[in-house]
């Protein structure tokens, strides 16, 4: 099969430049600190100027993220109950804190216009659960329909916490997402976006909410606590400056990342906007270049979408996989599909009625976008999906 340049086009390529690699080499030769440091706090404080947001804190990976976030939401005291929506097309590690802490996951269907949370299904299970909290992703990079899902949130009490893992620097109505809700995520895994090699972030605007994420990111103690926090904390429960060394206020976990991961993010938050700018560029270039087919995800008015792969939803899926493997191109399905499709769920809650999430689950899939694909690569891969669309 030809189709003009016969290269592989792999689904992601290397994040972190050689460049960057020798910087890091250089500074592994001044003998410096590698564990969690004074880097650490400059990456999470640049992190936060760039997004948005008043606080952010490092950890060890998206899916770590995700397990803070739920559970300092569940010490927090802020939840009225212990039911929590999360979404059907998502990822594990985004549904699986929720059972893992005993809360009460209702899953919900997928929107054929985001991919995200279908706000009408929405709507009906907000009224049947009256629920504590919805979590959300924003698949391969398209924002969620935020004005309902807000004012829902708002009109009933729920706390809402975004996944932003696939979305780093896409908009909703010029608002990055990630800026919505109690908390978010970010991965920093080798294919994201930005790269750490491993290594995850949440943002918050709750100072609260942000010291105890600090705590349980390092086992439950006060290291790391501003100086007034600490002082309250110790003068609550009547510890000492010696004893506070090893005192735990919280079951807490060891979630940190280091220095190491830090010097590297800071070098990717430099090209963060071209690298936003370059997915967003593809993904146009591949929406004029494809053929229309079953779905087509669009850039909706008043949103940007810093796209991490581009998604096909096809009854012609093996086909155009087929097509593509032929053709040295990489493909994937569509994240996971429908959630409530794999079993670890249904073996749990049962089989659920969700329409679109089993159209995603049976016939999405998802090609190659990354910030350093060519005009060519895109026209390459198009062409390939094309031939059988």
């Amino acid at each position: 099969m030809a189709f003009g340049i016969p290269v592989k086009v792999p689904l992601v390529k290397d994040t972190i430049s050689q460049e960057e690699l020798l910087a890091l080499s250089d500074w592994l030769r001044t003998f410096p600190r590698l564990t969690k440091g004074e880097l650490t706090v400059e990456f999470e404080e640049k992190w936060s100027t760039w997004q948005g947001s008043k606080y952010s804190v490092f950890v060890n990976s998206g899916s770590s993220a995700n397990l803070l976030m739920f559970y300092a939401l569940l010490l927090s005291g802020r939840l009225k109950n212990k039911k929590v929506i999360v979404p059907a097309v998502s990822w594990v590690t985004t549904v699986a804190p929720a059972i893992q802490f005993g809360l009460e996951p209702i899953v919900c269907d997928c929107d054929p216009e985001t991919l995200g949370l279908d706000t009408d299904h929405l709507s009906k299970l907000v009224e049947e659960h009256d629920p504590a909290a919805i979590i959300l992703v924003h698949v391969l990079g398209f924002p969620n329909k935020m004005d309902e899902i807000t004012a829902i949130c708002n009109e009933r009490e729920i706390v809402l916490l975004e996944d932003s893992c696939e979305s780093l620097g896409s908009e909703y109505r010029a608002i990055k997402t990630g800026n919505f809700g109690l908390m978010s995520s970010f991965s920093l895994y080798f294919g994201h976006h930005l790269s750490t090699i491993e290594g995850g972030m949440i943002c918050t605007d709750d100072a609260d909410i942000k010291d105890l994420l600090v705590s349980l990111r390092s086992h439950g103690w006060d290291r790391d606590l501003p100086n007034a926090k600490q002082k309250e904390l110790r003068a609550k429960y009547g510890i000492d400056d010696f004893r506070a060394f090893y005192t735990f206020y919280h079951p807490g976990f060891n979630v940190r990342s280091t220095d190491l991961q830090a010097f590297l993010g800071l070098g990717q938050l430099q090209k963060a906007d071209s690298v936003v700018e370059s997915r967003n560029r593809n993904f146009l270039h591949y929406d004029a270049a494809i053929n229309d087919h079953q779905y087509k995800v669009r850039q909706r008015e008043g949103t940007l979408v810093s796209n991490f792969c581009y998604p096909l939803i096809t009854d012609r899926r093996d086909e155009v996989v087929n097509a593509l493997t032929e053709a040295g191109v990489d493909s994937r399905p569509l994240v996971c599909g429908s959630i409530a499709r794999h079993p670890f769920w249904y073996e749990r809650y049962g089989h659920a009625d969700l329409p679109f999430a089993d159209i995603v689950h049976d016939n999405g899939m998802y090609i190659p976008n990354n910030h350093e694909m060519t005009d060519a690569e895109v026209e390459y891969v198009a062409d390939v999906v094309n031939s059988v669309l």
